[in-house]
């Protein structure tokens, strides 16, 4: 079976096994739950606000629950431990479960709503929020929040810190949801922090060697400066070097002067000079025929045109 796949048939599991203790814990206070898969079996942990009557006498409902884990879910050597909850009004599912109770009896949702998110704060949860929807009044449906304190709706903290709980209230107009989310007093959120008065700073500062923050950056500057004057220094034993690795054929070649130098520039203007005199006389002479070639054209044209005006006459 693919990772996926057994991944999702997993949680569907996990979902039908938490709506069966729902349904068969309601009258105990059921809280929630937590599976772990062991070497031994499947260990189940369950939260209740009454462990005696999820026991029962002797034993017995735990031992049913335990025969019906086993036939219905598959569930290989279930283990049941029963744990009881401390606080109640800080327990998300007992809370959403009381809260649909009260709408199911007839409570206003406005009292039901503001009286169970007191009851919340006031045994000492850091933030609440309850969220009610469906047909609170009326044939619409619509969304209520009560809100008090501070709450997390997304990231890491509102999956590992809030706790969550859903319940259902069926009324005559139909069924309203129950969502209640809980910050439990001692949670560590990651944006927390502290402010001590009248705290000396010196007493948190680490101390480097016994410098102080002025003293170091006083020295800074003579630090550059020092070491400013070695890298001139060291500059020129980088070129010897570089001197002494060259190979030994670069001796045997002669590195022209300046003055041989001017003198080849001065040979290559006379050269380029020569040639263009060279061609400025070809052009004029060219252009000289060609004048003298025109007039002569121009003289034969004239005659042979009075030629043929004497004929006509």
């Amino acid at each position: 079976m693919a990772d996926e796949q057994q991944f999702i048939e997993d949680g569907l599991q996990r979902t039908q096994i938490d709506e069966f203790f729902a349904e068969e814990l309601g009258r105990a206070g059921y809280g929630g739950m937590d599976v772990a898969k062991t070497p031994m079996g499947t260990q189940i942990v369950l939260k209740a606000e009454k462990p005696g009557m999820v026991i029962g006498k002797g034993g017995k409902n735990i031992r049913k629950l335990t025969n019906t884990l086993e036939e219905r879910f598959d569930l290989e050597d279930p283990q049941v431990d029963v744990q009881e909850v401390e606080e109640p009004d800080l327990n998300a599912q007992i809370v959403a479960d009381r809260l649909a109770n009260a709408l199911e009896r007839g409570w206003y949702f406005r009292k039901a709503g503001h009286t169970t998110i007191d009851r919340i704060m006031e045994a000492g949860a850091k933030g609440a929020e309850i969220v009610l929807s469906g047909k609170v009044t009326g044939a619409r449906s619509r969304v209520e929040k009560f809100n008090r304190g501070y709450i997390k709706h997304n990231g890491e903290p509102a999956q590992n810190i809030v706790d969550h709980g859903q319940g259902v209230a069926v009324m005559k107009l139909g069924t309203i949801g129950v969502d209640v989310k809980i910050i439990p007093p001692d949670a560590e959120l990651p944006d927390d922090f502290e402010i001590y008065e009248d705290v000396d700073v010196a007493d948190y500062v680490e101390d480097v060697e016994g410098e102080t923050v002025e003293e170091l950056l006083e020295g800074e500057p003579e630090e550059d400066e020092a070491a400013a004057p070695e890298a001139a220094e060291e500059t020129p034993d980088v070129d010897e070097e570089v001197v002494e690795e060259a190979p030994e054929d670069f001796e045997d070649v002669d590195v022209p002067d300046d003055d041989d130098v001017e003198e080849e520039l001065d040979e290559l203007e006379e050269a380029v000079d020569e040639e263009l005199d060279e061609e400025t006389e070809a052009e004029a002479e060219e252009l000289l025929d060609e004048m003298d070639d025109e007039p002569a054209d121009a003289d034969d044209e004239s005659a042979s045109a009075d030629t043929d005006e004497e004929d006509e006459q």
